[in-house]
């Protein structure tokens, strides 16, 4: 009878033993399937499990069937193989709230002249090198995706340091060999440290973005996101959607600023300036709403509104015989726009001829597209409006250009004019340009003149017109021809009389 009790518990012992083991190889299974399953769709990486339990194997092939069935694509940016931003939101969920670590967000500066310079066959290979180096960065990321274009995201679950930051950012500036060819590129870099900025997800991806804006404009190419970066943003965002409207119900307006010619004595031209007082924000500057409806590609609204505004105008002045060119300032987007078949229609909707406005274009704009924007301002000239290149000397000047450009004008910008009556040498850049200008055809305005030794010293240098404090604020049109004839005559009455 003990005999027979004690084999009893003996088999139970050695029963609950084998379901024991079992039970801990199917929790290990579990748990290895959990971490092949998340590498795999981290990093597409197979399913594979060298040991699999007896009853674990009818889960394990379902799951590796599905799988197979699932397009490969999907989340993975085509060209590098990498996570995209549905991806990187979709594996960032599970974690949430993440606490620390950084978000690294990338841009490659100028990547476009890449492909333009190389082709779009060398720019692929040069994201897809790019992308490896990022696979292989030290520290390892816990995610890595393409975002969009050449923008790529880093998400890191240790904070990293600056000095981290640099370090990644000069490894991924080594030049690239692409068919046998080195191409250096600049890296910018805009992170977020999640420790004190961190949010849902959303807002993270939007922070670490202000981050990579500031960084476009930092001469290191590296910031981080800081707190109050969100009200600047919600300040140009605001800008942008009010903008439309503000047009339509005439929140902005025009004011127009004199140029004396050096050689009459005469206002013959203005220049149309823009100006806008939000009803919340106040006075808003064009340095700061012009990029803005750039990047928004609301920039043809304000052309458009101020270019119907100047003509309107024009009417008004010759009606009342006052008989003067006004300068308008066209971006660099106009000009991807039919900009010839716009212009030609509003002056004929005005009945105006071509003589009554001209135009203003920066040395940018004629580098972005040298040829067809050449063209059609030999086109704009032919009906008679007048061409001048503004900010001379800011931006790209080039003697290879500066020959064959169909231009009237160029304007030498104020910076050069601050300096000019105590240091020699913006006195010789400024003599130069003038002589150089005049021998290739071309008038020169100076801007920014605020004294009278300014203005007599450069007109001994030749210069032809002159714009700036010294004769007039901007003003109003109805201001302008309040003065009538005295505006044609000599601008030097109109300044003493405001």
């Amino acid at each position: 009878m003990i005999f027979g009790l004690i084999a009893v518990l003996t088999l139970s012992v050695l029963a609950g033993v084998v379901l024991g083991i079992r039970y801990w190889r199917l929790k290990q299974f579990v748990a290895l399937l959990a971490d092949d399953l998340r590498s795999q769709v981290e990093h597409k990486q197979p399913l594979d499990i060298a040991e699999v339990p007896e009853r674990g194997v009818p889960l394990y092939l379902a799951i590796k069937s599905l799988i197979r069935q699932i397009p490969t694509n999907i989340g993975r940016d085509a060209l590098t193989g990498l996570p995209n931003r549905q991806w990187f939101k979709r594996a960032i969920t599970p974690l949430m709230p993440v606490t620390n670590g950084t978000m690294v967000m990338l841009d490659i500066d100028r990547f476009r002249f890449v492909n333009d310079l190389f082709g779009f066959s060398a720019g692929d290979k040069l994201l897809q090198g790019y992308a490896a180096r990022l696979r292989q960065s030290t520290p390892q990321p816990r995610f890595v995706a393409r975002m969009d274009g050449d923008e790529f995201l880093l998400f890191y679950e240790q904070q990293l340091t600056l000095a981290d930051l640099e370090a990644l950012q000069q490894q991924l500036q080594l030049p690239y060999e692409i068919d046998k060819t080195p191409i250096g590129i600049k890296v910018k870099v805009g992170y977020l440290q999640l420790q004190q900025h961190h949010a849902d997800t959303s807002l993270m991806l939007k922070r670490v973005d202000l981050a990579l804006k500031k960084a476009r404009d930092d001469r290191r190419g590296i910031a981080a996101y800081e707190s109050g970066d969100d009200s600047v943003h919600l300040r140009e965002m605001q800008i942008i959607h009010s903008l439309p409207k503000a047009l339509q119900h005439n929140q902005l307006y025009v004011v127009y600023q004199p140029k004396e010619s050096l050689h009459t004595g005469k206002c013959e031209q203005v220049e149309a300036l823009i100006r806008w007082e939000h009803p919340q924000l106040g006075v808003v500057s064009p340095a700061e709403f012009i990029p803005l409806a750039e990047c928004a590609g609301m920039i043809h609204l304000v052309t458009h509104w101020v270019m119907d505004k100047v003509l309107q105008q024009q009417q008004q002045w010759r009606a009342h015989g006052v008989n003067i060119r006004v300068a308008v300032n066209l971006a660099g987007s106009d000009f991807e726009q039919d900009v010839v078949a716009c212009i030609s229609h509003k002056l004929q909707q005005y009945q105006l001829t071509g003589d009554a406005i001209a135009l203003e274009i920066t040395e940018g704009v004629l580098i972005a597209n040298m040829s067809g924007t050449c063209e059609k301002l030999q086109q704009l000239r032919q009906m008679g409006i007048e061409v001048a290149i503004d900010d001379f000397g800011t931006g790209h000047s080039s003697l290879a250009y500066l020959k064959d450009l169909p231009v009237d004008e160029i304007k030498i910008d104020k910076a050069f004019v601050d300096d000019l009556l105590v240091d020699r040498r913006a006195q010789r850049i400024v003599l130069t340009t003038i002589e150089m200008a005049h021998h290739l055809g071309f008038r020169v305005t100076v801007e920014g003149v605020e004294n009278s030794r300014q203005r007599e010293l450069l007109k001994r240098m030749g210069a032809d017109l002159l714009q700036g404090m010294l004769f007039s604020n901007p003003m109003r049109g109805a201001e302008l021809a309040y003065h009538g004839d005295t505006l044609q005559l000599n601008c030097m009455p109109l300044a003493q009389s405001l």
